[in-house]
């Protein structure tokens, strides 16, 4: 009898240790999909960078980076795109500009994902700044010009995957924050800074 009480404390303890791992690892599973994208590019996620490395020279090769916007059918905004392509020099911090409208009578938070296209050349795209990193919350009938800033690594004309690419699509959704428009809504600690759209 004492036998079976302490295997069925033993099974009992792992079982707890199982499900407990368990739910960490539910926590864990999207940092570490989004740090695996981001180490990767895999799924066409962009990297993260300050600028580019001291050591990686100036390209006389240029491509072509298209933009691209969409929203959800849950977020009444409207946003787009200032500049439908831009030719770049590879290595070459570059700024472009999106436009976000909140069409609603009452504020709302939206975050935006981001990816390029092809999904092969998210490893050599390097985000220096960006407003997809915070969330974005606009007024009832505010308008705003959110930017990214960019570069595009020298290595993607090495790669033999992507050194036949002339063109790369950076490509934005927007969703809603979830209850991001009631009255308890809880609002982003720092949004990102914006400027106002002069009409």
């Amino acid at each position: 009898m004492a036998n079976t009480r302490r295997k069925n404390r033993i099974v009992a303890a792992l079982l707890f240790t199982v499900a407990g791992g368990m739910v960490g690892m539910a926590f864990a599973a999207v940092p570490l999909y989004q740090w695996f994208c981001q180490i990767t590019g895999f799924a066409g996620t962009t990297n993260v960078a300050r600028a580019p490395a001291a050591a990686v020279r100036p390209s006389t090769k240029t491509i072509t980076v298209r933009f691209d916007a969409n929203v959800d059918r849950d977020l009444p905004w409207r946003f787009q795109p200032e500049q439908s392509e831009i030719t770049v020099h590879a290595s070459e911090p570059t700024l472009a500009f999106y436009k976000a409208a909140n069409g609603s009578d009452r504020a709302i938070t939206g975050t935006a994902t981001f990816n390029v296209s092809p999904h092969k050349a998210g490893v050599y795209f390097s985000k220096i700044d960006c407003f997809c990193f915070t969330e974005q919350r606009l007024a009832a009938g505010e308008e705003a010009e959110m930017t990214v800033q960019f570069f595009v690594d020298p290595g993607i004309f090495e790669d033999p995957n992507t050194k036949e690419l002339t063109a790369i699509t950076l490509s934005y959704t927007f969703f809603r924050v979830p209850g991001s428009d009631g009255k308890n809504a809880v609002q982003s600690a720092a949004p990102r800074p914006r400027r106002p759209i002069k009409g």
